[in-house]
């Protein structure tokens, strides 16, 4: 009798042990939920809760120091060094542990994007070479340079601006006063001859010099220093145009003294 009880009972530890080991409840093998009410990791929880991210950190490591293998954990560490504690090398070593656990984690493709996203500002911080002061001052004067480039540039702009302006009025009188005005058909211009015998004329007699001169219906004025176009047409009480267009040949802005216009007919 004493023997079958034996055999019973060593069935019965080895029956045991085989439902533990299929199950998966043995330490290495706890669950989410379990690794969840884990006092360490349940500490870390509520000091997140009251903000005290440095006491959380603490807790969570040692909720690993408990469980190496507490995804959870990894994750919540992974996530402070991420937004609260800015350490980008252990969040992205937390993260990695946390998806090498948990490989079809819901929230593993946002676990991912953060990894790259430290990486990133990883490298940002990565310092190519302590800083002289040699080369401090060297950036400064490259900068001070920029600047005064920079405000050089803008002045120029603008003169060039207000030349451009100048150049375009400039242009516009220009074409405005060089523009050919038509000769009528009844006015035939004076012939060389005519103008030299009326130049002597006037020469010889300068008391008649710069009068209207009588002549086979057409009249002469001799150019005095100073006199315009437009002051020998107010002169005689002609319009611009006629005294032009009677002198085809003759540049309005290039006068000269003693030289002998045509005077339209009245």
């Amino acid at each position: 009798m004493t023997l079958w009880a034996g055999f019973f009972r060593g069935g019965m530890v080895v029956g045991v042990l085989a439902w533990v080991l299929l199950s998966g409840c043995t330490p290495s093998g706890t669950g989410p939920q379990d690794e969840e009410k884990e006092p360490y990791f349940l500490a870390g929880k509520s000091r997140i809760s009251t903000l005290d991210y440095k006491g959380a950190v603490d807790c969570f490591e040692k909720a690993l120091q408990a469980n190496p293998r507490s995804a959870a954990a990894h994750f919540e560490l992974a996530w402070l060094f991420d937004e609260k504690e800015v350490d980008p090398a252990a969040a992205i070593y937390h993260y990695m542990h946390y998806l090498q656990l948990r490989p079809k984690a819901e929230n593993g493709d946002m676990a991912n994007q953060r990894i790259m996203a430290c990486k990133q500002a990883l490298a940002a911080t990565v310092s190519l070479g302590p800083l002289t002061d040699k080369m401090q001052h060297r950036l400064d004067q490259v900068a001070e340079d920029n600047k005064r480039l920079a405000e050089d540039n803008k002045r120029l702009t603008e003169e060039l601006e207000k030349w451009s302006s100048y150049a375009a009025r400039l242009q516009t009188l220009t074409n405005h006063t060089a523009t050919p005005l038509a000769t009528p058909a009844h006015v035939t211009p004076a012939s060389p001859t005519l103008q030299s015998s009326t130049a002597l004329s006037a020469s010889s007699n300068p008391a008649a010099a710069g009068t209207p001169t009588s002549g086979a219906g057409s009249r002469n004025h001799t150019v005095k220093p100073g006199e315009t176009p437009i002051s020998i047409a107010k002169k005689y009480g002609v319009k611009l145009q006629a005294l032009m267009a009677a002198n085809p040949n003759v540049d309005p802005r290039r006068l000269r003294v003693g030289q002998i216009l045509r005077l339209p007919g009245s």
